[in-house]
């Protein structure tokens, strides 16, 4: 298992990654969520992609053509393992609409953190 160990305390310290893929209409109404269970820092990026959903038909000047990708937004977070299972509730209670395309949620175990300017290593850099 990855960890970290703080070295003022020695006690195991385990970070996860979540990432989550949701609508962009959805983005306010996530970050809203996690910032009402104490969670301020994330990334987010506009991205395109598509699962079960596969893309769309679109009529452009007269001609059909498919659309593949999608556009949707995926936020990125690394948290204290403890907050793991109340952000992923808030992420999908906030981003769900019962529609295809809500989109996914990953979690992974992240092995270290630094914060570059104060070279703090652990929780204490998220």
């Amino acid at each position: 298992m990855c960890h970290w160990r703080d070295a003022h305390t020695n006690k195991t310290i385990k970070m996860k990654k979540i990432e989550a893929i949701i609508k962009p209409f959805k983005l306010e109404e996530v970050k809203d969520a996690l910032s009402e269970i104490g969670i301020e820092g994330m990334t987010v990026s506009e991205v395109k992609g598509f699962g079960r959903q596969k893309g769309h038909t679109e009529i452009y000047r007269g001609s059909e053509y498919t659309v593949d990708f999608l556009p949707k937004i995926k936020i990125e977070l690394v948290i204290a393992d403890g907050q793991k299972d109340a952000a992923i509730a808030a992420i999908v209670k906030a981003a769900k609409t019962g529609k295809i395309g809500d989109g996914k949620v990953f979690v992974s175990t992240i092995e270290e953190s630094t914060r570059i300017r104060t070279e703090e290593k652990g929780d204490s850099a998220l």
